[in-house]
């Protein structure tokens, strides 16, 4: 990768309006600079530090600068003697602005396709991967990078996901690393909080996706209410070339009029007026059926991933295929393929009495699909839900997410989900008062394993049990640190085993 002179970073931030100040030495401007970073840890000999952060501490400055750092970014001047600095009006950008001008800006070398909303992101990002994946291998060209809240892959390295959306310097090297391998097409999650602080800034999408929007991330730490998370998705139009907008969203008329902001808009959904236009949606066995018109084509589209709700995820899918092209055989295809780990996985003992759904669902939106699916899909079962919610964060979901179990599970067992900083005990507590609001049945079991354990053994034959919120992730968040754990499709796996041997044992 080729290395700039500081002084082409001055200049680029200049170019961006984002320069405020400048104190460095005409000699220490035509220095190169080995690397860019916001962690004193990574610093080394010819490094641009960059100051960020709420938590900053002017230690990690002086910890930079006596590693080597030549110079300091920030949107502050610190009382460190004779120290280079860079001053700007605005830190969040200047860090995006920074690592992308480090990784040569990638993201003008490859296809960004980016995809926003309350529900389905992931799900979204893999039948779009899949899909281009089949088409790419009939040219015989590499895959597709992706950048998800499952996992990463960027033609280097594949790694578990712990943003939604990396922060910039991360996420300029995955790009990088994807043109570096001779990707075409990037896809990836672009949270709200992303385009809040403008972790994305300097990114062109190709095509944007806006899935859909539900009240969610409402904290003191994310959004202060629904209006600024509403207002941050809208964000994406303005770095979009053709948006696409599910039109069965809330908000529409908003998200219609935002999306002007792009060169193109299309559409999809279950209405006839959508440009990519679903109908005639009906299950087939497990699968899931439905037909597509297109200004391409007009066929039937098959998906083994269950959950009704998933047929909006595939529509987004084609249309994006569609404005690129791509043949009908592939599209077919890919969705055939499609998988998301985590997302909508069914498993059951031998007999099938018991089966499991695990799903990442987790917010209001979410679990409101998560049931009206079941209670079609399975409508003459019983449902036990395992769940729990995130400390520190998105507090409205504790209230949220009690109702519609409360109101739609025969049985909650209420665990551990990233407690963070928060007692995961008060957490349950907190979402159980919601749960007796609508006279729902709960047990709080916080060790997250053993919750899955008693609701497999103690579910009734002819139960559906859905194990929400984590997925396939190896970790939770606890106290500052990610503690490993095994993952509920693991648990699920395990208890259906062992409920499976019980059986045998006692029928011996």
């Amino acid at each position: 990768m080729e290395k700039n002179k500081l002084i082409n970073y001055i200049e680029e931030l200049k170019k961006q309006n984002l320069l405020l100040e400048e104190n460095i030495s005409e000699e220490i401007k035509e220095k190169l600079v080995e690397n860019v970073t916001y962690d004193s840890r990574k610093a080394k000999e010819n490094t641009l530090f960059l100051c960020k952060g709420a938590k900053f501490k002017v230690e990690y400055l002086e910890s930079a600068l006596n590693s080597g750092a030549i110079a300091y970014v920030s949107d502050e001047q610190y009382k460190i003697e004779d120290k280079p600095y860079i001053l700007v009006n605005n830190i969040r950008r200047a860090i995006a602005v920074l690592t992308s001008s480090y990784n040569n800006n990638p993201q003008n070398e490859i296809n960004m396709i980016g995809i926003t909303g309350t529900k389905g992101k992931s799900t979204t990002s893999y039948y779009i991967k899949y899909i281009l994946d089949e088409y790419m291998k009939d040219l015989n060209k590499n895959e597709t990078a992706i950048i998800s809240s499952i996992d990463t892959y960027d033609g280097k390295e594949r790694s578990e996901a712990v943003l939604t959306t990396p922060e910039p310097e991360e996420l300029f090297m995955r790009i990088r690393n994807a043109v570096d391998s001779n990707m075409e097409n990037l896809v990836m999650e672009v949270c709200s909080q992303a385009l809040k602080i403008e972790r994305v800034y300097g990114i062109l999408y190709k095509y944007g996706i806006f899935l859909n929007i539900s009240e969610d991330h409402i904290s003191n730490i994310e959004h202060k209410d629904y209006q600024e998370y509403l207002e941050s998705k809208l964000k994406m139009f303005e770095q979009t070339e053709t948006s696409i907008i599910n039109l069965n969203t809330d908000e529409l008329n908003t998200v219609l009029n935002a999306a002007k902001k792009s060169k193109k808009i299309i559409t999809f959904g279950n209405t006839e007026n959508a440009d990519v236009y679903g109908y005639n949606i009906r299950k087939e066995g497990m699968n899931t059926v439905f037909n597509v018109r297109t200004k391409n084509f007009d066929e039937e589209i098959l998906l083994t991933m269950p959950g009704l709700f998933n047929v909006e995820n595939a529509l987004a899918a084609i249309a994006v295929a569609t404005e690129m092209n791509i043949p009908y055989k592939n599209i077919y295809n890919g969705l055939k393929k499609a998988k998301a780990s985590g997302r909508m996985e069914v498993y059951s003992n031998k007999s099938q009495e018991v089966v499991v759904i695990v799903d990442y669902a987790h917010n209001k939106l979410s679990f409101e699909k998560l049931y009206e699916s079941t209670i079609k899909e399975y409508p003459k079962r019983e449902i036990i839900t395992v769940f729990g919610c995130p400390g520190n964060h998105a507090q409205n979901r504790r209230k949220d997410l009690g109702e519609l179990s409360g109101r739609y599970s025969n049985m909650n067992y209420l665990t551990m989900e990233d407690p963070r900083n928060e007692d995961p005990e008060e957490i349950c507590k907190e979402i159980s008062t919601y749960i007796e609001k609508e006279n729902g049945k709960y047990k709080i079991i916080t060790d997250r394993g053993e919750a899955i354990k008693e609701a497999i053994f103690d579910a009734k034959p002819n139960s559906v049990i859905l194990i929400t919120g984590k997925g396939n992730e190896t970790v939770q968040f606890i106290k500052g640190k990610y503690v490993e754990c095994l993952t509920d499709v693991q648990y699920a796996k395990k208890y259906l085993k062992e409920l499976d041997d019980k059986k045998t044992k006692n029928n011996k």
